[in-house]
C-alpha cells in the first residue's frame, strides 16, 4: 500500500489522480491533500470520500474545519510546503504556478518520491531542485516528460541524441490574425482539457517553452538537443532520438491518466489506466515545425534557458502576470508574449547570477512581476 500526498487536489491533475486512487484502493491511499481552498465544498467532499486525515488550504479554513470535525486542517500560504514534508511514499505536486517550488523542495528534503506535475518548479528553480534530488526521486507527470522518461528506457543515457517534445499547436495553429482573440476563444483547446492558465499557455505556446526548460533539467540535456514540433492530434506525447538514428515515441489518447498513474505506481503500470488507441480505425498523424514568427514564445523561452541564472524564473513570472492581466481584460492576447519579451530583455543583464535559494527565486520573481505591472500600467495609459 502506497501512501500518497496530493498537492493541488481540486485542480485537473489532482482530481484525475483521485480517480485513479479510487480505482486502486488496494494499492494507493491518500493521507493528505492541499488546495487553495477557493472551493471548500469540493475539498470537504474529497476528504470525506478518501478518509483524508490532513488538509492544507490557503482560504476558507474555518469552513473546512466546520465541515470536517476531527480532521487536521493546516492553513496559510505555506500549508502545501508543510504537508509536502509529511513522510509518505509519493508526493504528487499538481499545483499550478511557481508557488509550487517551495513544496517541491520540501518534498525532496524529506526524502519523499516526487511525482512532479508542477513544471514551474523546474523553470523557476531548476538548479535548486536538481541539486536536492537523488536519482529517480523525481518522476515526471507532464505527459511530454512522462513520454520522454518512458522512451529513454529504450537505451543508455549516452545513446540519446535528441529529445522531441510534441505540441498540439493550440486553438490558433491555423489562425493568422490573433488581434481579436477573446478569453473564451483561447480556452477552446482542440485536444486537451486542462486548467485555465495551462490552456492559455498552450494557446501562446509558452507552455512548450516552459517544457523545454523543464526537459533540460529533468534529463540533463543541452538546449541544442531539445526540439519541439507541432503534432495536432496529441496522440504522440513526445519522442526520443538515439545515436543510431532510431526514434522511440510514446503514444496514447490525449489525457493525463496514463502519466499520472505511471508516476504514482512507478516502476509498475496499472491495468487500463487509460483507454488504448483504437487500431481498428484509420489514423493520420502529422508533425510539422513550429513557426517561430507566429509563436515566438518557444524561442524566447529557449533563449532564457540558455542564458540560465534567473532568466527562466523571470520568463515564468512575467508570463504569470501577463496571463492574469489577459484574464482580467487588461491586455489583448497578442500582448502576452510581447510583455514577457519586454520584461526578460529589461532584466537580462542583471539576472545571470545563479539562484542560491528559495529566497533568491522569490525576490527575482517579485522584481519581474513588479516590472510587468509597471509596464502594464504604462500600456493602459
Amino acid at each position: 500500500m502506497r501512501e500518497v500526498v496530493i498537492l493541488g487536489s481540486t485542480g485537473s491533475i489532482g482530481r484525475q489522480a483521485l480517480e485513479i486512487i479510487a480505482a486502486h484502493p488496494e494499492k494507493l491511499r491518500v493521507i493528505a491533500i492541499t488546495s487553495a481552498g477557493t472551493h471548500p465544498e469540493l475539498v470537504i467532499a474529497q476528504a470525506q470520500a478518501f478518509n483524508v486525515g490532513i488538509i492544507g488550504v490557503v482560504e476558507n479554513a474555518d469552513v473546512i474545519r466546520a465541515g470536517l470535525p476531527g480532521v487536521k486542517v493546516i492553513d496559510g500560504r505555506f500549508a502545501s510546503t508543510e504537508i509536502a514534508s509529511i513522510e509518505c511514499d509519493v508526493v504528487l505536486n499538481a499545483i499550478t504556478g511557481s508557488i509550487g517550488l517551495g513544496p517541491t523542495l520540501a518534498a525532496l528534503d524529506s526524502g519523499n518520491i516526487l511525482a512532479l506535475a508542477n513544471k514551474e518548479s523546474l523553470v523557476a528553480g531548476g538548479e535548486l531542485v536538481m541539486a536536492k534530488s537523488r536519482p529517480h526521486q523525481i518522476i515526471p507527470v507532464d505527459s511530454e516528460h512522462s513520454a520522454i522518461w518512458q522512451c529513454a528506457m529504450a537505451g543508455k543515457r549516452e545513446e540519446i541524441s535528441k529529445l522531441i517534445l510534441t505540441a498540439s499547436g493550440g486553438p490558433f495553429v491555423d489562425r493568422t490574425d490573433l488581434s481579436s482573440v477573446s478569453v473564451a476563444d483561447a480556452l477552446k483547446h482542440p485536444t486537451w482539457s486542462m486548467g485555465n492558465v495551462v490552456t492559455i499557455n498552450s494557446a501562446t505556446l509558452v507552455n512548450k517553452g516552459l517544457e523545454i526548460i523543464e526537459a533540460h533539467y529533468l534529463f540533463s540535456m543541452p538546449y541544442t538537443s531539445i526540439d519541439a514540433v507541432i503534432h495536432r492530434q496529441s496522440i504522440v506525447h513526445s519522442m526520443v532520438e538515439f545515436c543510431d538514428g532510431s526514434t522511440i515515441a510514446q503514444a496514447s489518447p490525449p489525457n493525463m491518466k496514463g502519466a499520472i498513474a505511471y508516476a504514482l505506481n512507478f516502476p509498475h503500470r496499472f491495468m487500463a489506466a487509460t483507454a488504448p488507441i483504437d487500431w481498428s480505425s484509420v489514423h493520420n498523424w502529422s508533425f510539422e515545425p513550429i513557426d517561430s514568427s507566429r509563436f515566438p514564445a518557444v524561442a524566447l523561452a529557449r533563449h532564457c534557458g540558455e542564458l540560465g541564472g534567473a532568466m527562466p524564473a523571470i520568463f515564468n513570472a512575467a508570463n504569470e502576470s501577463a496571463v492574469a492581466a489577459f484574464f482580467a481584460g487588461k491586455i489583448a492576447f497578442n500582448d502576452i508574449v510581447s510583455i514577457v519579451e519586454h520584461v526578460t530583455k529589461h532584466l537580462e543583464e542583471s539576472a545571470l547570477s545563479p539562484l542560491r535559494d528559495l529566497a533568491d527565486v522569490s525576490a527575482i520573481e517579485d522584481n519581474a512581476k513588479a516590472l510587468t505591472h509597471e509596464y502594464l500600467t504604462r500600456l493602459a495609459h
